[in-house]
């Protein structure tokens, strides 16, 4: 339903990575789709189809004032032809950001509610209540993880096994797409998701849970770093916004602040340690995230 463009594998290369006799290739993933980005196309693209399946014309989903998720619900709702309704945490504030503006551009209707009543968000009286006031809607959940999202992860990961690698490293932030991905994998090089979120430790069962729930199975080819969250979620400092700005000029990759800089810095920093093996190849996956401004 959603165009998808075929994206290249980008070698890097720095002096640490040639000390270290370790190559780096970026799968640009970033450059999928010109507005439904990375990973995040991978995690609509079956819930779409089951949207249109089940006969529902209207999308509902749920993010913060700055969400990806929901700018790319909205720009994927209208390229496929649905109406899309975004529940926002918090207080209107005008003018409307740059995130919410572009949802609004693509008919996304916006229905923001308090943090303390967003909390309540996947409670069935909560979902009842809104679909008084909003009429029938297929429900995609916060950042788009469910058991399809899973799937079109797991898919994706498929298409990753004509590349020759060691390693697969990504930003992990509610645990989905790794999921997905240690599971289309089957077991195949070993996976380091790199955790954006502070305290992101219990992100590890998540993962293993989602894992099980959707295949049965158990892997132990993967782990979760939790060290390199510069503060939490959607947290910049300046270390962090130097580290793009260098990045780009050195390798003409631009990466957004919430995930896959901070992948990129914890994977470079951890080659700088020595902690890949001489002649290891790491394929890190840059998963989106850069919202056009209109």
């Amino acid at each position: 339903m959603l165009s998808y463009l075929e994206t290249p594998v980008q070698q890097v290369y720095t002096d640490s990575l040639t000390k270290a006799g370790v190559r780096l290739l970026i799968k640009r993933e970033d450059l999928n789709h010109p507005l439904v980005s990375g990973n995040k196309w991978w995690k609509l693209k079956y819930n779409l189809e089951e949207a249109r399946r089940l006969g529902y014309h209207k999308l509902l989903t749920f993010g913060g004032a700055y969400s990806n998720h929901i700018y790319a619900v909205a720009a994927a709702a209208r390229e496929c032809g649905f109406e899309s309704i975004g529940i926002i945490r918090g207080e209107k504030t005008l003018p409307l950001n740059s995130t919410l503006s572009f949802a609004t551009s693509r008919g996304m209707r916006l229905h923001y509610v308090s943090r303390e009543a967003y909390r309540k968000k996947t409670g069935l009286e909560f979902v009842e209540d809104l679909k008084k006031t909003e009429g029938e809607f297929y429900l995609i959940p916060e950042g788009g993880t469910n058991e399809l999202a899973i799937k079109g992860c797991a898919e994706f990961a498929m298409k990753l096994q004509g590349i020759s690698f060691d390693y697969l490293c990504l930003p992990v932030g509610t645990g989905g797409t790794a999921a997905g991905l240690i599971t289309g994998l089957h077991g195949k090089g070993r996976v380091i998701g790199f955790s954006v979120l502070k305290d992101g430790h219990f992100l590890k069962d998540e993962t293993r849970k989602m894992i099980y729930n959707y295949c049965g199975k158990e892997f132990l080819n993967w782990k979760i770093e939790t060290e390199y969250h510069f503060g939490g979620y959607a947290k910049q400092t300046p270390p962090l916004l130097d580290f793009i700005r260098s990045f780009q000029n050195d390798h003409g990759i631009p990466l957004d602040p919430v995930y896959s800089a901070k992948m990129m810095f914890a994977l470079l920093d951890q080659i700088n340690q020595m902690k890949f093996e001489n002649g290891a190849t790491i394929l890190a996956l840059h998963t989106g995230g850069l919202q056009v401004k209109i």
